[in-house]
């Protein structure tokens, strides 16, 4: 073989070492470039859950304020008829107290 050729073949296998080497750099950035953008994905995601959280529960919060104002309401307007009930109760009964006593 001469020298040439073997020259020629030298330079080829130093032009496809320096050709790999590239394509593995470039591989390595390449996944440092997604691992990179993942993490930013999931960042985000993590910050967009955390505000519909805070949003869920705001929401859960005021509307159990307004349950609970519906339920209070609902339950004064149960009291003042029991209430109203049983006044009236009391003054026939208060009544018919006196009249045993008066009439013995």
């Amino acid at each position: 073989m001469s020298f040439d050729a073997i020259t020629s073949i030298a330079q080829a296998e130093d032009a496809a070492k320096v050709a790999v080497q590239y394509a593995r750099a470039q591989a390595k950035q390449m996944l440092a470039d997604a691992e990179t953008a993942g993490k930013a994905s999931i960042e985000a995601s993590v910050v967009r859950a955390e505000k519909e959280l805070d949003e869920l529960r705001k929401k859960s919060d005021e509307k159990s304020v307004s349950d609970a104002k519906k339920l209070r309401r609902e339950l004064d307007t149960k009291k003042a008829i029991l209430r109203a009930g049983a006044e009236a109760k009391l003054e026939a009964a208060a009544t018919l107290v006196a009249e045993r006593i008066v009439n013995g």
